[in-house]
């Protein structure tokens, strides 16, 4: 199976991520967005209850209006900072021995003036990630080892894995975002010092 794109960091491949997984290394730790059954009709339903096999912390982004279909051990808040219509989504914990309940504030980024505000890029999927709020979740996760998207996007966690030195493996079923991911992984690293 070869990689959409590699580098010495990050690898991202294209396809459908129940066809590729069980083709992968394992990994330490799942940080994923998946399409939430309430928004962006068009990925159809997103059936997860693959990441019950996947035996590692996860960190998965759901929706405020529907109910997380797998067992968790605690739940967060990424609140989005802004008055638009869904000012919050959850982010569900996994496999872990921690019961925090964290918030995460960070600005929603849904154009190109909101990025620039957030020193952020805009790529134009409909549910990017900010690039500080990825970040943070993974200094929160404390992992070491090697990081899976499984839902990719244009990047966002394969970006702050590899600012933050980490190894990452992104999966996307759309081609135009494996593109978009790709740009992102050839910029220079920045620097993460006051995160």
């Amino acid at each position: 199976m070869k990689p959409y794109f590699q580098d010495d960091a990050v690898q991202i491949f294209l396809g459908d991520c129940r066809e590729i997984l069980p083709q992968l290394p394992k990994v330490d730790l799942v940080l994923t967005d998946p399409p939430y059954p309430d928004q962006h009709l068009e990925y159809g339903n997103c059936d997860i209850s693959f990441l019950g096999d996947i035996n590692c912390q996860q960190l998965v982004f759901w929706t405020a209006k529907y109910d997380f279909p797998l067992s968790y051990n605690a739940v967060h808040i990424w609140d989005k900072k802004t008055g638009c219509a869904s000012e919050y989504e959850r982010i569900f914990e996994r496999n872990t021995d921690r019961a925090n309940w964290k918030v995460f504030r960070e600005y929603l980024i849904n154009s190109t003036v909101a990025a620039n505000y957030c020193h952020d890029v805009f790529t134009g999927h409909p549910s990017q990630k900010p690039l500080t709020l990825i970040l943070k979740m993974l200094q929160y996760s404390n992992c070491v080892g090697l990081i899976l998207d499984p839902f990719m996007g244009s990047g966002t966690t394969l970006r702050a894995a590899k600012n933050l030195g980490h190894k990452a493996i992104g999966i996307e079923i759309e081609e135009k975002y494996c593109e978009i991911a790709t740009r992102r992984m050839a910029q220079t690293v920045m620097n993460m010092e006051g995160i």
